[in-house]
C-alpha cells in the first residue's frame, strides 16, 4: 500500500508525473492537509510541516484534528454474493458481521 506514517498520522503517498512529484494527503482528519515533495525524505519533512500547520489551525479553533466514525456503514453486494458469504460464515461458525468484519480487517492490514 502506499501508506506513509507521520508523527502518528497516516497518509496516502501517489505520484503525479504531470509534476514530476509524489503527493501525500493525510487520512482521518477533520479537513485538508496535503503536501509533495520529490523524494522520500522530503516528503516526510514537508509531511511533517503539513501537519504541524494543520493541528495547529485546530488548536486554534478548538476542534478535534481527526474525524470519528460510527463504525457503521453501509454495504450493497449483488445477492449471489450476499448468499456466499452467509454460507462462509456459517460454515465459519460466525455470524455474518463478524465474518465481514474479520475479512475486512484481514484486507486492511495486508
Amino acid at each position: 500500500m502506499n501508506l506513509m506514517e507521520i508523527n502518528g498520522f497516516k497518509a496516502v503517498i501517489k505520484y503525479d508525473p504531470e509534476i514530476e512529484m509524489f503527493r501525500g494527503e493525510f487520512l482521518e482528519l477533520n479537513g485538508g492537509a496535503d503536501f509533495y515533495a520529490k523524494d522520500i525524505e522530503n516528503l516526510k519533512k514537508e509531511g511533517s510541516i503539513s501537519l504541524k500547520v494543520f493541528l495547529d489551525a485546530c488548536k486554534k479553533r478548538n476542534m478535534k484534528p481527526k474525524k470519528e466514525y460510527s463504525g457503521k456503514f453501509n454495504l450493497r453486494v449483488p445477492s449471489n454474493l450476499h448468499a456466499d458469504i452467509v454460507s462462509a460464515a456459517s460454515a465459519e461458525g460466525k455470524s455474518l458481521n463478524q465474518w465481514i468484519v474479520d475479512a475486512l480487517d484481514n484486507a486492511a492490514h495486508i
